[in-house]
């Protein structure tokens, strides 16, 4: 069964030799590039084009035509490999047309070794395109799988190239075009062997074989059959109705598990994110296709005689929610499998990325090094709200957060009052500066605290009685502007050994840990001398190792105006409830923020904060 792929969906695909067919309404330069865990394309060494036709596990057209095959061996591709970009461009300086949107939509498929189709794409919705990511063949879970894409650029290959990662890319794709529009060198005409291997060396001379020279014979391809709609076991052991090899915890590219998992974390993002982007685009083509067809079918005369406009109205609904229920049966059966892996991957993550009721917790202990990311909360869409992707961000922080105890800006918020609602941001804040302290070695991270009118006395109890701050809660506008004045002071200190090459030669006895301010109830405390502090910390203070920890609601700073805009856009906003406020670098849908929640009457916090409070320096004997 062929799976005829929107834009955004995925299907699998058998660890055998393949085939990519392109039909085109205009000959166009075929290429493909190679990208690593992250999407990147490395270097030109890394783009099979008709000037350079043949990497390992790879073989392009040289030509430009509307005719293309392409020759795919996944298993033959290096292991550094993770993404196979399938591009087509516009030839220049021809007098055909100078975009795609002027010509019928380009056609791909995915072949199988007999050229049965596995999955195929129509690239639709073009315009001022000259250059477009047609699909890509992308590495999950150790198995292959095909998504279309469909993505164009105004700019070119040069801008299609640079999105990509290569490095001086108007140069690559000025050889490439030009290799495009040579003769190829072998005699014209020779029919191109459709089945066609490729060599391990990228020759492509002599006897050329799919075999890889460290895997055994691969087993013929199955026939495709339907996706399964069930998970893997939580055991492990491979389902073996499934073309899926069962999830496992860290099976993403990484030097160590912590890598590893986060990027199979990342990975599980990007899934669910492309998935529903596909199921809602497949969904919203079936409306406006119904809108169409019953349009066509009032403006029909013939139509309003008889029973004959009802029955084209029934078939024209027929055919909606026959696509709509295909598409959901794809979506379930992605969703099955993100929410087989999470099952596994979830308890396998370490602290920093381990809810607070994961057991991991029980055994914490002081680490030697920060890890690469600390989990900030969970991120789920509607389309299955129970299936929780762990928000992940990279250490050191790159910006400061905001708390948003405001009641104007989400429903969940709305329903509480704003006492409680003040309460739930402090304490929430309080649950991130606990793991942000447990995730960094003794000594290397110091939090001050600034509460001008003693509000949060009761939240910040657990800090304050476990010894973990770096001084005492600074009260009062006295005890902001102190505080303030030492840290912008160590900011300009740093920057200025950085800017001169010294970086050693710092004051004695400057305390070179990394630095969390937590600011609560802003801005009462502060006047105009300090918000401007404020604002120079949040802006300077990452790159110099310190960081700002908000917790405000942001009517309570109205009568500053757009003085502020620029520090509230430059935090990243959390909330103390669910609110659907943070979209992906992918497709950009709206996900639901779950803020991270202790477990009702634990203890865990306080004897974590105990357990960094002991492990210092100054306290060990």
């Amino acid at each position: 069964m062929t799976a005829e792929l929107v834009r955004g969906q995925n299907h699998p695909l058998p660890d055998t030799p393949l085939e990519i067919r392109v039909s085109a309404g205009h000959p166009v330069v075929a290429l493909a590039t190679l990208g690593d865990a992250d999407g990147r394309v490395t270097g030109a060494e890394r783009v099979a084009h008709p000037g350079a036709p043949a990497l390992p596990g790879i073989d392009v057209p040289r030509p430009a035509t509307a005719e293309h095959r392409f020759a795919v061996d996944p298993a033959a591709l290096p292991e550094t490999v993770h993404r196979v970009s399938v591009l087509l461009v516009l030839p220049p300086g021809t007098s055909g047309p100078d975009r795609f949107g002027a010509v019928a939509a380009p056609f791909v498929s995915v072949c199988d070794q007999e050229g049965r189709a596995l999955a195929e794409h129509t690239l639709t919705g073009l315009d001022r395109e000259t250059a477009v990511v047609a699909l890509e063949l992308y590495r999950r879970q150790g198995a292959w799988k095909v998504r279309a894409v469909g993505q164009g650029y105004e700019g070119g290959l040069a801008a299609l190239l640079a999105d990509q990662g290569v490095a001086r890319p108007a140069e690559l794709a000025d050889t490439v075009l030009e290799a495009a529009a040579r003769p190829p060198a072998s005699a014209a005409g020779a029919p191109r062997d459709a089945a066609r291997s490729v060599s391990q060396d990228g020759t492509g001379g002599g006897t050329i074989s799919y075999t890889h020279p460290r895997r055994r014979p691969s087993a013929p391809a199955p026939d495709p059959a339907p996706a399964p709609t069930v998970p893997a076991p939580a055991s492990g052991e491979a389902d073996p109705a499934s073309p899926y090899p069962a999830p496992v915890a860290g099976d993403a590219a990484g030097w160590s598990m912590d890598e590893r998992l986060y990027n199979q974390v990342w990975g599980m993002f990007e899934d669910l994110a492309r998935t529903a982007a596909a199921y809602r685009s497949a969904r919203d083509f079936a409306e406006s296709r119904l809108d169409q067809e019953l349009d066509q079918v009032l403006a029909d005369p013939r139509a309003r005689i008889g029973g004959a406009g009802d029955a084209a109205r029934a078939a024209a609904k027929a055919r909606h929610d026959d696509l709509v229920e295909r598409a959901r049966e794809v979506l379930d059966r992605d969703l099955d499998r993100l929410a087989a892996e999470a099952e596994v991957v979830e308890p396998a993550l370490p602290v920093a990325y381990a809810r607070w009721d994961n057991p991991a917790w029980h055994a914490y202990g002081a680490p030697d090094e920060p890890p690469m990311a600390v989990r900030l909360g969970d991120l789920h869409l509607p389309e299955r709200p129970e299936l929780r992707i762990p928000l992940l961000v990279r250490l050191p922080l790159e910006r400061g957060i905001w708390v948003d105890s405001g009641r104007d800006r989400s429903g969940a918020a709305g329903a509480l009052d704003t006492a409680e609602l003040r309460r739930l941001a402090l304490d929430t804040a309080v649950a991130h500066t606990a793991r942000l302290l447990a995730v960094h070695p003794p000594g290397r991270f110091a939090v001050h605290v600034l509460d001008p009118a003693g509000s949060g006395t009761a939240a910040f109890a657990p800090l304050v009685e476990t010894g973990v701050l770096a001084a005492p809660v600074a009260r009062g506008a006295a005890g902001v502007t102190t505080v303030l004045e030492q840290l912008t002071e160590r900011v300009d200190l740093l920057q200025m050994a950085l800017r001169a090459g010294a970086p050693d030669a710092l004051p004695p006895g400057l305390d070179t840990a990394r630095q969390l301010l937590i600011v609560h109830d802003f801005p009462h405390g502060f006047d105009d001398r300090a918000v401007t502090r404020l604002r120079y910390l949040a802006d300077e203070g990452p790159s110099a190792g310190v960081h700002l920890l908000l917790v405000a609601d942001r009517e309570d700073a109205a009568a500053y105006g757009p003085v502020l805009d620029p520090l509230w856009r430059s935090l990243l906003r959390l909330t103390p409830v669910p609110d659907d406020h943070l979209a992906d670098p992918w497709v950009g849908h709206a996900w639901t923020y779950e803020p991270p929640v202790l477990p009702p009457g634990s203890a865990v916090l306080r004897q974590v904060l105990a357990q960094v409070a002991g492990a210092r320096p100054q306290n060990r004997r």
